[in-house]
């Protein structure tokens, strides 16, 4: 296991790379180049600028989340090959670069929902929260405009101003794609990037819908045990594989997760471990890290990633705001540092008591 903490960059974090490096246990950066539309290919020198930046700091890029799939492709539309052909181009000039672990999506429209993104709790932290109401209340088109006042001024990734502001087209892109069609065009996907993964040992870690039910309805189909295992059934190479985000499957708490996990043994390739406490099953916020702060028993999810034999990369998911911090909500510096040291201890624990 190699512990890792997301950063998107000097140009938009808040968090720096020297901060990260000072977290103990943590040796790597998930990462991405957030200014790059989906569709675009990342270029090798834009690659080589981003890693020597990390590694001047004495960290490493452990992966990317994301390379964000082009709405073409998820609908399969007639122009999806040429945004294929470029996301292959961007996977090879990663494989170049010796980056081999791409998290990404497939879900409509949102990447992620939450209606609040600053709840107060009870000791004045502030969270990500849901509430299935507040969402039947709204039009897609306000989602945007109900959450962008707690945004910090940052961009938000999935949410950008100039995408939102094409949100009726985008829906109107998907209105014949239900989840039959959602999963066929991804399985079209993935067998044209095999090849090069297979190439260059890329993981293609995909990363759960959240939440984890339709919303507004459009299709959603990475949401539960049965799901992924039809996704990596369908197209059965070790590259394909899925990164196991505890929140996002966890949003639906008819979902095993240790369970799950233990199901797709050798196809975790990169998780995300965090908490979340339900008020309601439609009604959630994200919690500190610690089980007793919220709905899962994080031991035992770690416990299974354990026994299963992960051992990529993992990191602390979405942090509360703590001690008067301003940043990106969900990805200060402080409660992350907590989430990721609080891991480590589990990790330890576990691993020196099997032997």
């Amino acid at each position: 296991m190699e512990m890792t903490l997301r950063w998107f960059g000097s140009e938009f974090d808040t968090v720096t790379l020297q901060q990260i490096r000072q977290i103990p246990g943590v040796t790597g950066v998930i990462t991405s180049l957030l200014n790059k539309p989906p569709g675009d290919v990342w270029t090798r020198e834009e690659i080589q600028k981003l890693k020597t930046e990390v590694e001047a700091s004495g960290l490493k890029i452990s992966g990317i989340e994301s390379v964000n799939i082009h709405d073409a492709i998820k609908v399969g539309s007639s122009d999806r090959d040429g945004y294929i052909d470029n996301y292959i181009e961007t996977l090879e000039n990663l494989g170049l670069e010796d980056i081999h672990l791409v998290c990404y999506n497939f879900m409509p429209v949102f990447d992620w929902t939450r209606t609040e993104l600053a709840r107060e709790r009870a000791d004045g932290s502030t969270v990500l929260a849901y509430n299935q109401e507040a969402v039947d209340a709204l039009k897609p088109e306000e989602m945007f405009d109900s959450i962008a006042g707690d945004a910090n001024g940052a961009i938000l990734p999935g949410w950008e101003p100039e995408r939102m502001a094409k949100i009726k087209d985008l829906f109107a892109m998907y209105k014949e794609v239900d989840e039959e069609k959602l999963f066929e065009n991804l399985k079209y996907f993935l067998e044209r990037i095999m090849p090069i993964c297979n190439k260059y040992g890329i993981k293609m870690a995909i990363h759960p819908d959240d939440p984890a039910w339709s919303v507004f309805g459009l299709p959603r189909i990475i949401i539960n045990k049965e799901n992924i295992l039809r996704m990596m059934k369908m197209v059965d190479d070790p590259h394909n594989g899925v990164t196991f985000c505890a929140g996002s499957y966890g949003t639906n708490l008819a979902n095993d997760l240790p369970d799950m996990i233990r199901s797709l043994k050798g196809r975790v390739h990169f998780a995300h471990v965090r908490n979340l406490k339900f008020n309601s099953p439609g009604d959630f916020e994200e919690s500190a890290h610690l089980s007793a702060d919220g709905t899962f028993d994080m031991y035992e999810i770690m416990k299974a990633l354990y026994e299963t034999g992960f051992s990529g990369p993992i990191r602390p998911d979405h942090g509360r705001m703590i001690w008067g911090e301003v940043a990106m909500p969900g990805y200060g510096l402080y409660d992350r540092a907590l989430g990721a040291t609080y891991l480590n201890g589990l990790w330890e624990a576990i691993e020196k008591g099997a032997r």
